[in-house]
C-alpha cells in the first residue's frame, strides 16, 4: 500500500555559513504559527549541525546519527521518528530532528537510509522543512533536493556567492540530478552591515530561479545564536517576529497549511493526542 506523502521544502545554500539554517528554521517557525497541523524540521547536516546549540540544547538526547541503526535496517516508523524529535517550547506543533554531531559517521550515510527517513517524515508530519546547508558531497543534500516539493536556494548579495557558488551548484551540478535551475526559488539573505549592489530580481535572474523573497538579519540575531536563544528571538524580538513571515506565508498558502486566525489556537484532535502523549499538561 502506497502512503500519501506530505509536501517538503528544502533549504540549500550556495555558500557555507551565510545563514541557511537560520532562514530554514525561521520559515518552519512561521509556518507552524500559521497552522494547527504538525510541522517537522529535519536538520540533515551530517558534519556541522549547529541548530541544537542555537536553541540552547547543548546535549540533545537524540540526533540524526543516533538513528542510523534504524535507518540502515529500514525499520523506522512515524512513532519512532516522533519520539526522536524535540518539541519547540512555545510552539509544540513544530518538532525538530537535530542533525548529526558525529562527524566521523557522515560518510556512512547512504541514499537508501536518507530516502527511508524522508518517507517516514512524509507520513509523520503535514509539512516538512529540510535543512541541508551548502554541501553536495553527501546523500542528504542530493536526496532532499530531488525529493522536495519546494526547493529554496539561499544566497546573499555578494557576487561570489550568487554568481560563482550559485553557478557551481545550481547551474552546473544540479542538472546532473535532473533538477533544472528554474525549479528553484531564491531567498536572499541581507546583512545589517552592508548595502548590496544587486537586488533580488537580479540575483534570481543570475541563478535562473524565481524569487521567494528576502531575509534581513538584525544585529541582535547574532547574539541570540551565541546565547542559544534563537527560538526566543524569533518569538519575542521585534525583528525576529517578522523574520521569514512573507516567504513562509507563501509556502503555507501554497500547500494549504494556513488556518483562519480565530482557529489558530484550537489544536486539532491529532495535535491534542500528541500533547497528551508528550505530557505537555504536566509541566
Amino acid at each position: 500500500m502506497k502512503h500519501v506523502q506530505s509536501p517538503m521544502a528544502v533549504f540549500v545554500g550556495t555558500t557555507p555559513n551565510i545563514g541557511t539554517t537560520t532562514a530554514a528554521f525561521a520559515a518552519a517557525v512561521r509556518i507552524a504559527e500559521a497552522t494547527d497541523k504538525p510541522i517537522g524540521y529535519l536538520c540533515l547536516h551530517l558534519k556541522s549541525a549547529k541548530l541544537h546549540r542555537f536553541l540552547g540544547v547543548d546535549d540533545p538526547e537524540m540526533t540524526l546519527d543516533k538513528l542510523q541503526p534504524e535507518l540502515r535496517a529500514g525499520v523506522m516508523t512515524p512513532a519512532m521518528l516522533e519520539r526522536a524529535t524535540y518539541p519547540l517550547p512555545g510552539q509544540r506543533n513544530l518538532r525538530i530532528l537535530f542533525g548529526s554531531v558525529s562527524r566521523e559517521q557522515a560518510e556512512f550515510f547512504t541514499d537508501k537510509e536518507l530516502e527511508h527517513l524522508l518517507d517516514v517524515a512524509g507520513r509523520t508530519f503535514s509539512f516538512v522543512v529540510l535543512d541541508v546547508g551548502a554541501y553536495w558531497d553527501n546523500a542528504a543534500t542530493v536526496c532532499c533536493v530531488r525529493r522536495a516539493s519546494a526547493r529554496i536556494v539561499v544566497t546573499t548579495g555578494a557576487l561570489s556567492h550568487f554568481q560563482e557558488d550559485g553557478k557551481r551548484w545550481i547551474r552546473e551540478l544540479s542538472p546532473v540530478f535532473r533538477i533544472r535551475q528554474e525549479q528553484y526559488e531564491c531567498l536572499v539573505i541581507r546583512s545589517p552591515w552592508r548595502d548590496d549592489a544587486y537586488n533580488a530580481a537580479q540575483i534570481g535572474k543570475e541563478l535562473g530561479a524565481s524569487s521567494l523573497g528576502e531575509l534581513r538579519f538584525a544585529p541582535a540575531l547574532f547574539a541570540s545564536l551565541d546565547k542559544g536563544t534563537l527560538g526566543e528571538w524569533l518569538k519575542e524580538d521585534k525583528f525576529g517576529k517578522a523574520a521569514m513571515a512573507e516567504p513562509a506565508g507563501r509556502l503555507a498558502a501554497r500547500y494549504g497549511l494556513a488556518v483562519p486566525e480565530r482557529k489558530a489556537m484550537r489544536p486539532s484532535w491529532f495535535f491534542k493526542r500528541r500533547l497528551a502523549r508528550d505530557g505537555a499538561g504536566s509541566a
